[in-house]
C-alpha cells in the first residue's frame, strides 16, 4: 500500500462528511500516543508506527494515552475488559482509573474539531473492531474499547491502527 492510499483510509470516508479529494483535512486527528512512540504501553514500551507518522507529518495531532491520564502507571499489569469492567492479570479492579482516564481524555479533546481517531487496536481502552475477551489467554472477541466506545458515542469515526497499517480499507468505522 502507498501512502495516497494510507491517506484515503485515513480521510475517515470523506464523501461521507461532504468532502472533495482534494479538500484538506479540517481539525485534528487524535491517536493513541503508544502509536507516535510514547513509552506508555502495559509493558513500559509503545507502538510506534514510522507509517502512521509519515502518513500524520502535515496534519494537527492530538497524541493521548487515556491509560495515563487515569493515573496508572508505566509499567503495569496487563489489562483486560471482564464482563464490562477492567481488571489486571491478577484479579485487580483497574475499572476506575480507565474510566478517569476516559474522561480526562475527553477533557482534553475540548472543543477541538476531531476528523478521526487513530487507536491502537485490540487495547482495553483504544481497541477499534476487538479487544481481548478477560481471560489473559489471548482470545480476541468483537468490541470496542471504553475509550473507544466514549469517541464513537461522540460521532467520532474511528481508525483501527493495524488495519490503516495493513491497508485494510475497513479500518475506518463511525458505526
Amino acid at each position: 500500500m502507498d501512502i495516497d492510499e494510507m491517506w484515503m483510509l485515513l480521510e475517515c470516508e470523506r464523501e461521507e462528511m461532504g468532502m472533495c479529494r482534494d479538500e484538506k483535512i479540517r481539525g485534528c486527528v487524535l491517536i493513541s500516543a503508544c502509536l507516535l512512540g510514547e513509552k506508555c504501553k502495559y509493558n513500559g514500551g509503545d507502538n510506534y508506527s514510522p507509517q502512521i507518522e509519515k502518513i500524520l507529518e502535515d496534519v494537527e495531532v492530538l497524541a493521548l494515552c487515556p491509560e495515563v491520564l487515569g493515573g496508572l502507571p508505566t509499567p503495569r499489569a496487563k489489562s483486560e475488559i471482564l464482563d464490562g469492567h477492567v481488571v489486571t492479570e491478577y484479579g485487580d479492579s483497574v475499572d476506575e482509573a480507565f474510566r478517569l482516564g476516559v474522561e480526562r481524555a475527553l477533557e482534553a479533546i475540548g472543543n477541538r474539531e476531531i476528523t478521526c481517531a487513530i487507536l491502537q487496536s485490540r487495547s482495553p481502552s483504544c481497541g477499534v473492531r476487538e479487544i481481548y475477551n478477560g481471560s489473559f489467554s489471548g482470545q480476541l472477541i468483537p468490541g470496542r474499547g471504553i475509550f473507544a466506545s466514549a469517541l464513537a458515542q461522540r460521532g467520532i469515526p474511528l481508525v483501527d491502527a493495524q488495519e490503516l497499517i495493513e491497508g485494510n480499507r475497513e479500518g475506518a468505522s463511525d458505526e
